[in-house]
């Protein structure tokens, strides 16, 4: 597969897909929180870039870090957003995490959700009994999102935990995306009982890859494209799971985070939003010290690490046109071959209108060599 780590020259972003994604991959493996919808309300455009997906016959396939809610609520709500799905269209981490529980404990094995009714209801289905209190002596506790999770269910844990209990997390996503920006994921709330507890917990979410295995079993992909809007689970996840990955704008993930990725975090494709499945995604070639795609080029500055960035004038593009993501592509590129064992950030000098303008809009840093 095209995400592999181990794969040879183009870098990642570097090769991308001459056709539509729908034309080169069977599944669409997405993310739904930053990708498929931003709080209740679906990402402008994409449950009919969806349909469309599906009328190209690309199939779909839903792997979620949010525990909070059962594979049941999401396709349901899913449906209620235009984009019809079955429960058993969706991976949830909280499946993942009693999955996991299952295996280490066995059957009947006692566990304390912390979180939304999709944690308890996932160990439910994993045949492991479910119990409400640290005096309960459970051998696990399953620490998901929800919203309501508050100061009793995290002293339970923590209380659990110092007993003995095996602390797993379904993720260590920090935040979650939401209209109003950022708010604390359930990352934020695994922190608490660690520090408390001074345990390390068991993350059984992407990046860990049994998610996406477990997605691609289900669908019968024979080349799954990952679809997320997070380096550190979607894009990890997928390298480490052997597949390509399209990394979206729409969620919590900037060009400037982006562009300081690190090898393992660096996507295949990019684009705006899920709506990239519908659209080719020009290669970023090299010639000499210069990059290029479509009508943008890149070069190193003369002293520092600063990259001149040049496109094409007059400006013609907002940042959400297909095109327009052409001088990110290629910024990315060149630093990256640049930082092929890690990337820093790196300042960018516009040449041009058009240029200055998607620096601006990209909130990349900017000056000359210094």
């Amino acid at each position: 597969m095209t995400g592999r780590p181990d794969r040879p020259s183009p870098p990642a972003l570097g090769g991308g897909c001459p056709q539509p994604p729908t034309q080169r991959y069977d599944v669409a493996l997405l993310d739904l929180d930053g990708v498929v919808y931003v709080g209740p309300d679906a990402v402008p455009g994409v449950p009919a870039a969806l349909a469309r997906a599906r009328a190209d016959g690309m199939r779909l396939g839903f792997v979620t870090n949010n525990a909070a809610r059962t594979p049941e609520q999401v396709a349901a709500h899913l449906t209620e957003l235009q984009v019809p799905a079955e429960p058993g269209d969706v991976i949830t981490s909280s499946q993942a995490a009693a999955t996991v529980v299952a295996e280490l404990l066995g059957a009947g094995a006692r566990v304390l959700p912390v979180g939304g009714p999709g944690v308890a209801a996932a160990l439910e289905a994993a045949g492991l009994t479910v119990v409400t209190r640290a005096e309960d002596r459970p051998a696990a506790v399953v620490q998901g999102y929800g919203r309501e999770v508050g100061w009793t269910q995290l002293a339970e844990a923590v209380v659990a935990v110092r007993d003995g209990a095996r602390h797993v997390a379904t993720n260590t996503d920090a935040t979650i995306p939401s209209p109003r920006g950022p708010l604390p994921g359930n990352g934020a709330m695994v922190g608490v009982v660690r520090q408390v507890t001074g345990q390390e917990p068991l993350v059984t979410g992407k990046p860990d890859p049994a998610m996406h295995a477990e997605c691609v079993r289900r669908t019968g992909a024979a080349h799954p494209l990952v679809v997320g809007d997070r380096l550190d689970t979607d894009i990890e996840g997928a390298r480490r799971a052997g597949a390509a990955s399209l990394l979206v704008l729409s969620g919590v993930t900037d060009p400037a985070t982006l562009l300081a990725a690190g090898p393992e975090q660096r996507p295949d494709l990019l684009a705006a939003d899920a709506s990239g499945l519908l659209h080719p995604h020009p290669p970023v070639t090299a010639e000499g010290r210069t990059w290029r795609c479509g009508g943008w080029t890149v070069r190193p500055a003369e002293g520092g690490d600063v990259l001149e960035l040049r496109g094409p004038d007059p400006v013609s593009g907002d940042g959400t046109d297909p095109g327009d993501l052409d001088g990110l592509r290629t910024l990315c590129v060149a630093h990256w071959a640049a930082h092929p064992e890690g990337a820093v950030p790196a300042r960018v000098l516009a040449q041009g209108a058009a240029a200055a303008a998607r620096v601006q809009a990209w909130h990349l840093p900017s000056g000359g060599p210094r």
